[in-house]
């Protein structure tokens, strides 16, 4: 039995991951983390007695196994943070960790010796997006990246397109764009080492990306699209499930993927 802690469990995504467990054999619910959880009686948000509802992070949370993440990007560190202190193994899906962030909570988990996974999409089509990606830069070196998510969606980029963007910088050439002038500050998105994004938020919208690939006379576009929250909930349970086996931190569903 995996014993679970959901942090940002009143949200959409931690209702779906409350779902989830719900439905799985061998997941338990025994703790259930928000900031804004003014009562902590279970039983006020439809959880079993059983279950601890906690506020505050200075409060030493029942034993669990995995903490599943889905909070919000000022809160994500701290809360990676407390986990590991306390040798539970962090499933981040929240996204907006800096760079920095993710640097610091790697060496800090070793100092644990708790191991965990950061997650920028839980999404299967995703995560091969991203792969198809990096696979098309070595030949196609041109290249933009266009994401849509809701409205609600509070960071930009998605971590999912600024993953993308790390991944394919890992195998594209050096490559110098053309010199362009804004007549409108950002109309060309955002810059991460010459690859240009650019965040759509609208309302109809779940999560979306497309990469654009141009060649000579030749163009390439691979997109993938989540329709509903439901779609990520396969790639939490494997997630959850596989994170035991991990011997650090590591940024990616592919990495527990068999």
């Amino acid at each position: 039995m995996i014993k679970i802690i959901v942090a940002g469990f009143r949200g959409s995504m931690g209702q779906k991951t409350l779902n989830l467990i719900k439905k799985t054999a061998d997941f338990k619910l025994v703790g259930a983390f928000s900031p804004d959880a003014t009562d902590t009686d279970p039983t006020s948000y439809g959880l079993d007695t059983g279950v601890q509802v906690f506020n505050n992070l200075n409060v030493m949370p029942t034993k669990a196994d995995v903490w599943v993440d889905f909070s919000t990007p000022a809160g994500v560190f701290d809360n990676a943070k407390f986990a590991l202190k306390n040798h539970i193994r962090p499933v981040i899906g929240t996204s907006g960790l800096t760079d920095q962030q993710v640097t610091d909570l790697k060496t800090y988990a070793k100092e644990q010796n708790t191991a965990g996974l950061i997650v920028p999409n839980f999404g299967i089509s995703a995560v091969l997006l991203m792969k198809f990606a990096k696979e098309a830069a070595t030949y196609f070196p041109d290249v933009e990246i266009i994401e849509m998510h809701h409205e609600d969606k509070l960071d930009a980029p998605s971590g999912t397109a600024l993953s993308t963007a790390k991944q394919i910088s890992e195998v594209r050439e050096a490559n110098d764009a053309p010199k362009f002038k804004e007549t409108l500050e950002g109309a060309r998105g955002a810059d991460y080492k010459g690859i240009r994004i650019h965040s759509v938020r609208l309302p109809g919208y779940v999560a979306h990306e497309q990469v654009l690939f141009g060649g000579q006379g030749e163009a390439l576009t691979i997109r993938q699209d989540s329709f509903t929250r439901d779609s990520f909930m396969t790639g939490v349970a494997v997630a959850v499930h596989k994170v035991g086996a991990l011997k650090e931190l590591t940024v990616g569903l592919e990495n527990v993927l068999s």
